[in-house]
């Protein structure tokens, strides 16, 4: 069975009120486009390649005439956190394919945020039915499975959290537990489709045990030094904006109250695949990732948290991490 997320906004307003998007602004904005996604596919994939090169290459093939020793290690440090962003954010990439809408064709979607998924580390077909319960029921505790692990509430849980150590020890263990076909206390998988994602992850960890094994065979520990490394680098700035995307926003079923949109720099949101427009995409998310800054035009009056910028957010948690707490 396929998980569809949904393609209406909540009701967020009484029934005899005006939608939030007009009919025909509505239709047009949902038009899918197969461009916009190959350039921003492109974009990541370049990230990813500056990256593995300044990490990877020779120091003498970094050489630099009349640059320091240590000007070459930036370059080489500068390289593993490009490499380590790429691989974090293509959990980015996996999530706007897996509404199917960054692309025309329902395959390239799947297949695109499959492979975004073993590079981040998440399953894709485990993720799009997962996100499905996300979407119906956004920051609800008991219901939304995003707060199955609560939230942080505290200065210590707060840095916790963007270490990404919580992260890695949820995804071994439920991809243990996916990998046995066991999705016990996750009603979002149903039994008709526990077959096909128990599958998905076998296939993803055998691609992993190939790499390794490639990279045992050869000596040179690749699998280590150039995915587990720089995926651990880049998972702080991965959780950093995560957090503010439903943290201290409401419980309700409001979606113009229970999410937030942040101001970004253009480079953060092209390798975010424009998920800084959170509340555009829960109002809407049929929405194709490249109509949410129009969206966002028409609105961002109506939204109770628009905040400028990722630094403005985090600095209102670390002055109450209380904030982050659910009720």
């Amino acid at each position: 069975m396929t998980a569809s997320i949904p393609s209406a906004p909540p009701a967020t307003d009484s029934p005899a009120a005006p939608p939030l998007l007009a009919g025909p602004l509505l239709r047009r904005l949902n038009e899918r486009r197969d461009g916009p996604g190959w350039r921003r596919l492109a974009f990541h994939g370049a990230v990813l390649l500056l990256g593995a090169v300044l990490w990877g290459a020779p120091m003498e093939a970094l050489a630099i005439p009349s640059m320091p020793s240590a000007g070459l290690w930036a370059l080489r440090l500068g390289g593993l956190l490009l490499l380590g962003w790429g691989l974090a954010f293509g959990f980015c990439a996996m999530h706007e394919c897996g509404h199917r809408t960054a692309f025309i064709g329902k395959d390239l979607n799947d297949t695109v945020a499959w492979w975004a998924g073993v590079l981040s580390f998440y399953n894709a077909d485990y993720y799009r039915r997962y996100h499905q319960w996300h979407h119906r029921y956004t920051h609800q505790p008991g219901l939304d499975p995003e707060l199955e692990d609560a939230p942080p509430g505290s200065l210590g849980s707060y840095l916790l959290e963007l270490s990404g150590l919580p992260w890695w020890i949820g995804k071994i263990r439920g991809h243990a537990a996916g990998l046995r076909g066991d999705f016990g206390g996750r009603p979002y998988i149903p039994a008709e489709a526990t077959e096909a994602v128990t599958r998905s992850l076998r296939l993803q960890f055998c691609v992993y045990g190939a790499l390794l094994v490639a990279s045992l065979w050869h000596g040179n520990g690749a699998v280590l030094w150039f995915w587990l490394l720089p995926l651990a680098v880049g998972q702080p700035l991965l959780r950093f904006v995560l957090m503010a995307e439903h943290g201290g926003c409401s419980t309700s079923t409001d979606g113009l109250s229970n999410t937030r949109t942040t101001r970004t720099l253009a480079p953060l949101r092209w390798l975010m695949w424009q998920m800084p427009y959170h509340v555009e995409h829960h109002l809407y998310p049929s929405l194709p990732f490249h109509a949410l800054a129009e969206a966002h035009t028409h609105l961002a009056p109506r939204m109770e948290h628009c905040d400028p910028g990722y630094l403005a957010v985090h600095r209102s948690f670390l002055g109450n991490p209380a904030r982050l707490a659910l009720p």
